[in-house]
Parts: C-alpha cells; sequence; structure tokens
C-alpha cells in the first residue's frame, strides 16, 4: 500500500520539477537580448494600445449607466484623453533615450492598468477624471515607445518593421469591439472594463522578464542636443505626419456622418464601411512589411497616397453604398505607409536621439489630428458634410508637396555626411 501511495506522489515531484526547470528555461532565455523577443513585446504593447482605445467606447457606456453622468460629464473625460495622449507622446522620447525602454513600457502599462480599475471601481468625477488623463497618458507613451523601440532594433527595413508593428493596432482595433459585444451580453460592465484593465497585465509581465537596448544615452541629454533636432528636415517630416494623421483622424470621425448624410440613412452601412477601411489598414500594413523590404519607401509612400486620393474622390463623385465602400477600402489600405515610412526616416536620421526625435515628429502629428478635425468641423458646418473627402485630397496634395521638399534635404544631409543609406534613396 505504501507503494501504490509514494508512486503517484514521486511522479507528481518529478512533473513539477519539469514544470519548474521548463519555466526557469523560459525566464533565461527572454532575460537574455534577443531582437526576436524585443520586438514581440514591442508588439504586444501596440496590441494593448489598439485594444485600450477601441474599449473606451464600451467604458463611456459603462460610465453612462453606473453614474448617472450628463453628457457634459461625459464630454470632460472625453476631453482630457487627447490631452493625456499629447502629453505621454511629449514626454516618452527623452525618456526612453535617457533611462531606456523597459522602465517606460512597464510604467506605461501600469498607468493603464490603474486607470481601468479606478474607472471600475471609482467613487466620484474626479477619479473619473484622473483615470481617463492616465488612459491617455499611458497610451501616449506606449504608442511611442513602442515605434521607437522597434526603429533601434532595426539596422535596415525600419519601414517594413513598423509596418508590421502596426498590424498589432489593427488587429486590436478590429477584433475589439466584436470581442466586446459578446461580452456586453453575459457579462456586466465593471467585470468588463475592470477585466480589460487584469489583461493589461499580461504584457507588463513580459515587459518584465524581457531584457530590452540599453540607454543610449545614459549620461543625460542636454538642452543643446535636443535643440540640434529641430533641423528643417525634422519638421518637414513631422509636417508630413501633421496632414497623415489629420487625414486618418477625420476618415474615422467623419466619414459616418457623411455616408448617413449623403449616401444612406442606414447606421449599419456606415459601420460596415468604417471595418472594410479598418481590415484594409490591416492588410495594407501586413504587405508593406514585405513590400519595404524590396521596393524603395518613397515609391510605396506615393503609391499609398495615390491610393488615397482615389477613395476620396470616389466618394465625393459616387454616391451609392458601392462607392462608399470603395472609397473607404481604398483610403484605408492608402494609410497603411505614412507613418511606418516616415517614423523609418526619422529614425534613420535620429539614430542616437530616436525616442525625442520620434517625440517630436508624434506630437506635430497630433497636433495636426486635433486642428485639421476641428477645421473640418466647421467646413461641414458651413458648407455640408459632403465636401469633407475634398479635406482629405487637399491634405495629401500637402502630404505630397511636403514630402518632396524633406526628400530632397534628406538626400543633401546625407551627401554631406558621406554616408550612403538605400532606404533614402
Amino acid at each position: 500500500m505504501q507503494l501504490y501511495t509514494e508512486q503517484p506522489f514521486r511522479l507528481w515531484q518529478l512533473h513539477s520539477i519539469k514544470c519548474n526547470l521548463f519555466v526557469f528555461w523560459i525566464l533565461i532565455y527572454a532575460m537574455n537580448y534577443k531582437k526576436s523577443l524585443v520586438f514581440v513585446s514591442a508588439c504586444a504593447g501596440m496590441l494593448l494600445f489598439g485594444i485600450v482605445f477601441l474599449s473606451l467606447g464600451t467604458v463611456l457606456t459603462f460610465v453612462r449607466q453606473q453614474y448617472d453622468m450628463s453628457e457634459l460629464q461625459v464630454g470632460s473625460l472625453t476631453a482630457l484623453l487627447p490631452f493625456g495622449i499629447l502629453a505621454g507622446s511629449v514626454v516618452f522620447g527623452p525618456v526612453v533615450d535617457r533611462y531606456g525602454y523597459k522602465q517606460v513600457l512597464l510604467g506605461s502599462t501600469l498607468f493603464i492598468f490603474l486607470a481601468f480599475e479606478g474607472i471600475a471601481y471609482a467613487g466620484s468625477l474626479r477619479v473619473l477624471q484622473a483615470a481617463f488623463l492616465l488612459i491617455g497618458f499611458g497610451g501616449g507613451i506606449i504608442n511611442g515607445a513602442t515605434n521607437a523601440l522597434v526603429a533601434d532594433i532595426s539596422p535596415e527595413s525600419k519601414g517594413a518593421n513598423l509596418s508590421l508593428l502596426g498590424v498589432f493596432y489593427g488587429i486590436g482595433a478590429v477584433g475589439m469591439p466584436v470581442l466586446l459585444g459578446l461580452l456586453s451580453d453575459k457579462f456586466p460592465y465593471a467585470s468588463i472594463v475592470a477585466g480589460i484593465g487584469i489583461f493589461v497585465l499580461l504584457p507588463f509581465i513580459f515587459f518584465l522578464v524581457v531584457r530590452f537596448p540599453v540607454s543610449k544615452n545614459s549620461h543625460g541629454i542636454s538642452l543643446k542636443e535636443v535643440g540640434r533636432l529641430f533641423s528643417a528636415v525634422l519638421l518637414l517630416l513631422g509636417f508630413v505626419l501633421f496632414f497623415e494623421s489629420a487625414v486618418e483622424g477625420i476618415a474615422n470621425n467623419w466619414a459616418t456622418s457623411f455616408a448617413l448624410a449623403v449616401v444612406t440613412p442606414e447606421n449599419t452601412f456606415a459601420l460596415i464601411a468604417l471595418t472594410l477601411s479598418n481590415i484594409s489598414l490591416v492588410i495594407s500594413r501586413l504587405l508593406l512589411g514585405f513590400i519595404l523590404v524590396k521596393v524603395k519607401p518613397n515609391t510605396v509612400l506615393y503609391f499609398c497616397w495615390s491610393c488615397i486620393l482615389a477613395g476620396s474622390l470616389t466618394m465625393y463623385f459616387v454616391h451609392t453604398v458601392a462607392g462608399l465602400y470603395t472609397g473607404m477600402i481604398l483610403t484605408g489600405f492608402g494609410f497603411g505607409a505614412g507613418f511606418p515610412v516616415i517614423l523609418g526616416y526619422v529614425g534613420e536620421l535620429y539614430p542616437g536621439f530616436t525616442g525625442t526625435a520620434f517625440s517630436i515628429v508624434i506630437t506635430i502629428a497630433l497636433i495636426g489630428n486635433t486642428l485639421i478635425n476641428g477645421l473640418t468641423g466647421v467646413i461641414s458646418q458651413k458648407y455640408g458634410v459632403s465636401h469633407f473627402p475634398l479635406v482629405i485630397v487637399v491634405c495629401v496634395i500637402l502630404m505630397m508637396i511636403i514630402f518632396a521638399a524633406a526628400f530632397k534635404k534628406m538626400k543633401l544631409k546625407i551627401q554631406s555626411e558621406g554616408e550612403v543609406k538605400e532606404v533614402m534613396v
């Protein structure tokens, strides 16, 4: 009888030892510097960013129901979100250049976790406002830091790897609304919001064990060094993203209103059009992850901008459901190249201060998103929402002109430094 009881116990001990050794091996492997693991961690961060920001609609529904808030109070929460994103985008660059990526990614995920738990169990409007500010701040940091991280670990094909990184935001953007729709029928909103916060801890644990690149400026960054970054080339690239961010923003924010006012009064068709645009963006980023390895980035950029022009003009002139779908698919596909290619150029030009340079251009991009969205609102109110595709057309033409000037200066900069970089040619 003793043998019968001891044998299973010994087998359990052996199994436990094997499991512990396997976990130990995984930890040792993760703690050694591996570019593949670093890239996976960046993708996990970008997936988190997509999931978090596509969850905010559910969060606002929960807030309205749970706290019986007025539209004005809800508006105060949503107004804090872009402010937090802007603040996070300004801060992340100098911090990652000075201290490295691990602490920044850990801190940003912790901010987002605390924010979601705060929303789920908040007892006052002030706590909710602080939580929304934290979500924006953490999201702005994690978005910028993951892009800068991928640029830093990609000595070649920065644009291609940044495109693949963007795929994971798209996966979160497309998949999360569907998942939340299924969960909302089975669980209360408080549990869903708290569950999203718990999910944030998964990439937090991953960031904790993965070894990241060391800081490039552990001695510190002087204001003089930061001032040198504000060159004509960087500012021109920043203003390309100013309009790129703007057209992406107004396409998402105004397409539904355009569809309902001009094409069809049925909301379903507008939602399908937005979904098709997001799917098209994911496919575009996935394809560009391979195309940018073989095709010059500037060629890809002009092709994608041409797709945006074609899509916008289709929506403006063809007021049918088929025209709406075609236009949104083309514009979504065209959005794929802008950020990855331009950030790839920035990473090539400023390898010693990738984070700070990314902070500058991403901040300019966010300002453009806000200003052009506001301008589109004024135009729509005065002349009608049917003119919103023309705003996109004008922005794309301006992007092409600004990029042509930036590209010329980039080539002159490379020649003056005696460098040859295929990505710039």
